[in-house]
């Protein structure tokens, strides 16, 4: 919804600097009927192809429209056509296109059940769904329906509510809470994460995207100390490994304090990959 008023701006405003950006961030989101129906970016984005005079917007839109035309069902395509050489208005087929495409999208339900501990997951999970009340513009389904739909896939995956089954939910809700992170929960109300695939999603995959820069900072870090010791460092075995036992290390020492204090030494076992380092 962002991309689209922002779209829609530059068309109106003839300002269309960043509008392959965000066609491009449209390309790069999975996008399904229920997306299309609910914010008609389609239509925004063929309007910003008529009215562009860039070639590479131009082209970028077209792509859009062909890959998303796919979505739409045919019957509902060939009523499209038929409106327009009716003559009629524009809400008139917006309207209609809406309705048709709610009714397909609808259509998938969670199976009911009377397990109290499966609805308390499910409440759990509505809960968090619908934060403060404050349910982003195009959503998608209501959030007890996508509620259901993220429990029965967890629940199907685990084939009982066992420890790991409520772990699972456990980590959904506390990501869908999480206040520094409030684009996952979006994207779920409005479909671009599907509720299976937010199901099976790891922490990883569900972390903000800061959160995601530091984990990659931190795995950067590990990697260069790692090589520092392989790189820069001595083979030897006089020292053991307090974690195996063996005698297989490389070490390297740097100045890590002031010049007339000795050197710190790093030592990695070659064997297991244990890390420490002492004065």
């Amino acid at each position: 919804m962002s991309i689209r008023r922002k779209l829609e701006k530059m068309t109106e405003s003839g300002e269309q600097a960043q509008a392959s950006d965000l066609l491009q961030r449209l390309a790069d989101i999975d996008m399904n009927l229920g997306i299309l129906t609910h914010t008609r970016i389609g239509m925004t984005v063929n309007a910003l192809r008529k009215s562009s005079t860039d070639n590479e917007v131009i082209s970028q839109a077209k792509s859009l429209i062909k890959a998303w035309k796919k979505f739409v069902p045919e019957n509902s395509d060939k009523k499209e056509k038929s409106e327009e050489k009716n003559g009629k208005n524009g809400s008139q087929k917006e309207s209609s296109d809406k309705s048709s495409g709610e009714k397909k999208f609808v259509q998938q339900k969670a199976s009911a059940t009377a397990d109290d501990v499966r609805l308390g997951c499910r409440r759990l999970l509505a809960t968090a769904l619908r934060g403060e009340g404050d349910l982003p513009e195009g959503t998608a389904k209501s959030p007890e329906e996508l509620a259901e739909l993220i429990e029965e896939t967890i629940f199907k995956n685990n084939k009982q509510t066992n420890p790991k089954y409520k772990n699972q939910v456990r980590s959904r809700v506390f990501n869908l809470k999480d206040k520094k992170n409030p684009s996952l929960r979006e994207n779920v109300l409005c479909g671009v994460i599907a509720p299976e695939q937010l199901a099976v999603m790891t922490s990883e995959e569900m972390a903000s995207d800061e959160v995601k820069r530091q984990r990659e900072a931190f795995v950067k870090e590990g990697i260069d100390s790692s090589m520092l010791a392989k790189v820069e460092g001595t083979k030897t075995s006089d020292l053991k490994c307090g974690k195996c036992g063996k005698r297989n290390c490389t070490y390297n020492q740097l100045q890590t304090r002031s010049a007339d204090e000795p050197m710190t030494t790093f030592v990695m076992c070659n064997e297991c990959g244990n890390r420490w380092k002492f004065n």
